[in-house]
């Protein structure tokens, strides 16, 4: 069988992904989701302790969207969320100086986008929900790559800058620069490539790493595991929530967290749900007890990109095979992890393969 290449998310450098399954789940494959990933997710942002997330605040959109950000297009396309049809871009390229779009959230009725893969270009920026193009919502603050980002209860804006391995918090309201509020050590269990960031029901971040350490502004691999952190707000104070998982049998055969949403409209043994760029999806419980594992392989390859929650209780992916091959939207059950296609579709194709898709990371389901 022969080999296939892949891009690692975070530096858009290819890897050349075999047919033998890697062994090393923490190998340099752990790829730094190429440069863009993204994301999004449903991560329910509570603007409360128990969860009002800001990421389902649609601001007054009267029909039901997804959203998906194209890291190498470097747009934001909007799908029927219904039938799962591409209805065009949302955000044209390069709009505002969009450049590698990752993560997408609502807040206050805006649309937010992380972009930019140099200190000078890194920017959370802000769009009106038809796509114009608002301001500069944040930047500055050593913001470089940024990934996830969060309005965390307190009011304030958390990102996770990846090839930092920072989270810098920003005045959720002005956009001002406040403070590394935690950094990367190298170690097991630290904030080690820093990808999605979640707000959870008890009101501490839940941050996905790649298990990557930055070294002047790339990513190195030193075997590290990609983990999901919890972060306490009020001390800074980082622990495990989910260790690495085993890599799923279909695999790229490593193991590299990506996204990661908590359930929504849930106040009391909430689930939380996590993407693997190397394929899979996966669902705990609010303790961190697996519930289920599905494959995220399809037709058009294993790289897969954020999750966002639907309310119909579907979960959204984008995946990939390169940035030269049609990408796809699949879709899944919440409850039991099962495959749930578009109409006329097999596997959990929900839309594609389709050439409007260029490596898409970030999705957003907008509700009505």
């Amino acid at each position: 069988m022969s080999a296939c290449v892949i891009e690692t998310e975070d530096d858009g450098s290819s890897e050349d992904i075999g047919t033998e399954t890697e062994t090393d789940t923490t190998s340099e494959e752990t790829e730094t989701e190429t440069e863009t990933e993204t994301e999004t997710e449903t991560e329910t942002e509570t603007e409360t302790e128990t969860e009002t997330s800001s990421e389902t605040d649609t601001g007054g959109v009267e029909t039901a969207r997804l959203l998906v950000g194209n890291t190498r297009a470097d747009n934001v396309l909007s799908i029927d969320p219904a039938t799962g049809e591409v209805l065009g871009e949302l955000i044209p390229s390069g709009e505002g100086g969009l450049f590698h779009p990752d993560a997408l959230r609502v807040h206050e009725g805006q649309l937010l986008v992380s972009s930019g893969d140099s200190p000078e270009d890194s920017a959370i920026l802000a769009f009106d929900l038809d796509g114009s193009f608002a301001g500069v919502f944040a930047e500055g603050g050593g913001m470089h790559r940024p990934y996830g980002f969060a309005i965390a209860p307190d009011g304030d804006l958390y990102v996770a800058s990846f090839l930092s391995d920072e989270l810098l918090r920003y005045d959720g309201t002005s956009g001002e620069f406040i403070e590394v509020f935690a950094a990367g050590d190298a170690m097991p269990g630290g904030l080690n490539g820093p990808n999605d960031l979640a707000v959870g029901p008890d009101g501490a971040l839940y941050v996905s790493t790649q298990g990557s350490v930055a070294v002047d502004g790339e990513p190195t691999y030193p075997g590290l595991p990609s983990e999901v952190l919890r972060v306490d707000l009020e001390s800074a104070e980082t622990s495990v929530f989910l260790e690495q998982p085993t890599p799923l049998p279909d695999s790229l055969g490593f193991v590299s967290m990506l996204g990661v949403a908590w359930e929504l409209d849930c106040e009391d043994d909430c689930a939380v749900f996590t993407t693997d760029f190397a394929g899979g999806l996966r669902r705990y419980d609010q303790s961190g007890e697996l519930e289920w594992e599905s494959s995220t392989t399809h037709a058009m390859g294993a790289a897969t990109g954020s999750l966002s929650l639907g309310s119909d209780g579907e979960v959204f992916i984008p995946g990939f095979i390169d940035e030269m091959t049609p990408g796809v939207v699949m879709r899944f059950d919440a409850e039991s992890g099962d495959p749930s296609p578009g109409r006329g579709l097999e596997g959990a194709l929900f839309t594609g393969p389709d050439e409007g898709l260029v490596r898409p990371i970030g999705v957003l389901y907008l509700p009505e």
